[in-house]
């Protein structure tokens, strides 16, 4: 009798210690809270991200708690030097970034890249798109074109950000797409989006190479007109907007924004993450959040998101080859 009971108990214990170990499992990926590393300042496309997802997070109930923290300086590698430094105490911390973590990596305005970091996902894209102001004497982009056909330097294309980054870039690829010598190519760099706007209302540059996002921001506001977008097909917040493979060149263009952890972050912890950021997606939250923003959906999880940034890696390293930045 004596041993049936210490049998009984010694099982009873045993359930016990199963069930709290599955119970403290259960807690250790969930996600209750998320701390946003956003690499840039307040109202910049990597600040909108991760605020309008935390927002999308929050107000769905898929997360209890977000908070935010703008850590900007060295093109973004201020906030990715301390996300590695601080590792060990930041699994709750996802850093906010796009295609310039390759880029920069690439010319070495950081020693990091992305494979010093946990990527968890890419969740949307932003097209590239090209604007002038609403009195330009660009009706469409075939007319920007063919002035930049005729003489490369009538056509200055300004963009908030430096020589061989994003901005440069894509709409160096939209002029080699058109037949250009994409190196001709004029381009005035700011170091902002808010001056290069101020470029083309000044007249000192005709044309602004910027996100798609921050282009309906400003064509909603009355500033301009977006004469092309870098999509592969129009986008339903400014249908009427033509993409660059409708007018006949074959270039399109997509900066994806998504998420990463501190290096060593728990491979259980990311895929939790990764879950979570993929449930988001059926909320309606999320589509209001994204239909304001105008933003793509390009959920792309984890090793897919490794693979996906490698190819990114080879893509832009070769324009950027071809165009002299790199050797």
């Amino acid at each position: 009798m004596i041993s049936k009971l210490l049998a009984r108990k010694k099982s009873t214990l045993l359930a016990a210690a199963i069930a709290s170990t599955l119970c403290m499992g259960n807690a250790y990926a969930e996600v209750d809270e998320i701390h946003f590393l956003i690499p840039g300042g307040a109202g910049g496309g990597w600040d909108g991200t991760a605020r309008g997802v935390g927002e999308a997070l929050t107000k769905s109930g898929l997360i209890e708690s977000a908070s935010y923290e703008n850590l900007s300086g060295g093109g973004g590698g201020k906030a990715i030097a301390s996300l590695i430094e601080k590792a060990d105490q930041s699994h709750d911390t996802l850093m906010v970034n796009s295609t310039p973590i390759v880029i920069r990596s690439l010319t070495k305005v950081f020693p990091q890249s992305f494979r010093d970091l946990t990527p968890v996902a890419a969740v949307i894209g932003d097209y590239g798109a090209f604007v002038v102001p609403t009195d330009s004497q660009y009706q469409t982009f075939n007319d920007v074109v063919a002035d930049f056909q005729d003489d490369p330097r009538s056509v200055a294309i300004a963009g908030g950000s430096a020589r061989g980054s994003m901005d440069h870039l894509v709409a160096a690829m939209a002029f080699k797409a058109a037949g250009g010598d994409a190196r001709k190519l004029k381009y005035v760099a700011y170091d902002a989006g808010g001056k290069a706007m101020a470029g083309i209302l000044s007249g000192d540059a005709q044309v602004l190479s910027t996100g798609f996002s921050e282009a309906i921001a400003l064509a909603d506001a009355g500033e301009v007109r977006i004469l092309a977008i870098t999509g592969d097909t129009r986008s339903a917040t400014a249908p009427d907007v033509p993409t660059l493979k409708e007018l006949g060149y074959d270039a399109s263009f997509v900066n994806w924004r998504g998420f990463f952890g501190a290096p060593g972050l728990p491979e259980a912890e990311a895929d939790e993450y990764a879950a979570t950021l993929e449930k988001m997606y059926s909320t309606e939250e999320w589509a209001t959040v994204r239909d304001r923003n105008g933003w793509t959906e390009i959920f792309v999880p984890r090793k897919d998101f490794v693979s996906f940034l490698e190819a990114q890696e080879v893509s832009v390293g070769n324009l950027m080859r071809e165009l002299g930045f790199l050797r």
